[in-house]
């Protein structure tokens, strides 16, 4: 097992978060309701629920790319009152300049937020070496596969070394064999430096997968229903589905949803029922 790294990461502090939408129309939307959370530094959460519970919404009031209608924001003990700029944010589009090469892609992060690049010039080759991707550091995305593509943009994600990670549904356009493959190298990248990460997903096995803990939403308005502590060892392997711990917290999970009518068994379409 590969040993902890010193913790990068910074601690994540959500008190009574809520977010209305459209608060001064005659139909106001409530999309979350009074979320709390504490979030250890270097602490891998993720969060699951069903579409439209508020899952993105949280995450982009935590980085700051949206105003909460009410509560507190506290990222690395400063409240977030504007867009933080120590985070790495990824995204289910990939987003890759389709006339850069995948390494000028990577770099023009670094252009923009004016860091020195040599410095990350040689952590981008670094990562690239580390995801089996140094032959296509000169390629353009067209002539990259699905998940090499998302794997660049994993680098891009990580190569200024954030404290603080923000993911929705990175790996959500990707076929289910690749996606076991980037969860693990996303997982084997994150025990490397152990930066604070808020994933959020629709899958709960990939949940399960990288998580220390998971949050459990409710439809909306969204609230966290449960707060689920992972107890796996790490590295977690590439297939987890034959353990019976892993399937003990996946359907956990599950019963959660078809408690609150996410999830919905055959007996409940059999003619007759409404």
């Amino acid at each position: 097992m590969t040993p902890p790294s010193d913790r990068s990461g910074v601690p994540i502090a959500i008190r009574r978060v809520s977010k209305t939408f459209g608060e001064d129309d005659d139909q106001p939307f409530l999309a979350l309701k009074e979320v709390n959370v504490d979030i250890d530094a270097g602490e891998f959460i993720s969060v699951v629920g069903a579409s439209g519970c508020g899952k993105s919404t949280l995450m982009l009031m935590v980085a700051g790319l949206l105003k909460r209608s009410s509560g507190d924001i506290v990222v690395g003990g400063v409240p977030v009152t504007r867009p933080i700029t120590d985070v790495g944010i990824a995204f289910q589009d990939h987003l890759l300049l389709e006339f850069r090469t995948a390494i000028e892609n990577v770099m023009l992060h670094a252009d923009i937020r004016r860091l020195p690049r040599r410095d990350v010039e040689a952590r981008a080759k670094e990562l690239f070496e580390q995801l089996r991707l140094a032959h296509a550091m000169h390629k353009y995305p067209r002539q990259l596969s699905g998940g090499m593509r998302q794997r660049v943009s994993l680098i891009r994600t990580l190569v200024h070394d954030p404290s603080v990670i923000l993911m929705d549904e990175p790996f959500g356009a990707l076929d289910a064999l690749t996606r076991l493959q980037v969860r693990t190298d996303l997982e084997a990248l994150w025990l490397r430096r152990r930066p604070t990460v808020l994933f959020i997903t629709h899958s709960v096995e990939e949940a399960v997968g990288l998580s220390d803990r998971i949050l459990v939403m409710s439809p909306s308005p969204g609230e966290v229903v449960e707060e689920i502590r992972v107890d796996l060892p790490r590295p977690r392997p590439i297939v987890l589905g034959d353990a019976p711990e892993f399937g003990a917290y996946v359907d956990r999970i599950h019963r959660h949803f078809e408690r609150m009518g996410v999830l919905h068994g055959a007996e409940d379409a059999a003619p007759g029922r409404s």
